[in-house]
């Protein structure tokens, strides 16, 4: 294992933000990081970074401390902006990179390739508190990569971008992981997760509720979601016991189905209805199984 948390815990006065929480990463693994707000992933991630210490528990990188391995092993991107706005912002970039390690020299030409990678060039000069959010947001991920870290540790990486700019940053994403580089992110879009994530811990009120490999966790649920959607009578479900009505989408209805209903009975049904178009039972998604377990209201 590249990352080990194990049995952290960590209070602030007599509030417990973190609990006995344990996870491990392998090297080149994208891990999605969940929780409802005030879970306790930014304090886990700080914990991991060496912000804060822990009252019990201790992290590790292969097998030692991680102040064994010095800053330049981490890329950190914080929820909050971690920019200073006056600066310009090949200037920062450029900063970031030697605070990092990097010569002066090889922070230009990486902060250079970065900024055309990412389609701000034409923002090169522009100082920080002139670009919009989401090229912020761009110029936080680009330091957080600047000096090759082997771990990037990532708290709401896509917020303020736009499908086009999410897209990149994902592609970007998955890059790294081929190279090696092992990912840790939070976010709240569970669709962004289940494209990009082989692993995920989920978290709720500082207490582990779930980890492990995504498909293998979706698999164990089995089939429970059936999906139809048929030219007709669409309240033909009503009176089949077993059905629980989930989402009702003009192009869809979507239920959850007893393990005990036999789904052919409902399939039945629908054709007695009118024209069934779609009928598929499917696996849970990430977003029903979040709201399962940490609860709808969280």
């Amino acid at each position: 294992m590249a990352l080990s948390v194990l049995n952290v815990t960590k209070r602030f006065r007599d509030i417990t933000a973190v609990k006995d929480l344990s996870f491990k990463v392998d090297r080149g693994r994208i891990l999605g990081f969940l929780g409802p707000n005030g879970a306790g992933k930014t304090t886990t991630m700080r914990v991991i970074l060496g912000i804060l210490k822990p009252d019990a528990g201790h992290v590790s990188w292969e097998g030692r401390p991680l102040s064994y391995w010095g800053p330049a092993l981490f890329g950190y991107l914080p929820e909050e902006r971690g920019l200073y706005p006056k600066m310009h912002m090949h200037e920062h970039l450029v900063f970031l990179g030697q605070l990092n390690g990097l010569s002066s020299r090889d922070a230009k030409v990486r902060a250079d390739q970065w900024i055309e990678r990412l389609g701000l060039g034409e923002y090169r000069g522009k100082r920080i508190e002139e670009l919009s959010k989401g090229n912020q947001q761009k110029v936080q991920v680009i330091g957080a990569l600047l000096h090759q870290p082997k771990l990037l540790i990532l708290d709401e990486p896509f917020s303020g971008l736009d499908p086009v700019n999410t897209a990149m940053l994902k592609e970007v994403l998955l890059e790294q992981s081929q190279t090696g580089c092992t990912v840790v992110f939070s976010s709240h879009r569970m669709d962004q997760v289940e494209e990009l994530c082989e692993d995920i811990v989920l978290i709720h009120r500082g207490e582990l509720v779930l980890s492990g490999n995504l498909q293998r966790i979706k698999s164990a649920m089995g089939r429970q979601i059936l999906r139809v959607a048929l030219e007709g009578r669409r309240d033909f479900w009503r009176r089949i016991p077993g059905l629980t009505l989930l989402a009702d989408r003009p192009d869809y209805l979507e239920f959850r189905i007893d393990p005990s209903l036999d789904p052919n009975i409902v399939l039945t049904q629908a054709l007695q209805a009118g024209k069934v178009i779609r009928f598929e039972l499917m696996e849970p998604s990430l977003d029903q199984i979040f709201v399962e377990r940490v609860g709808a209201g969280a």
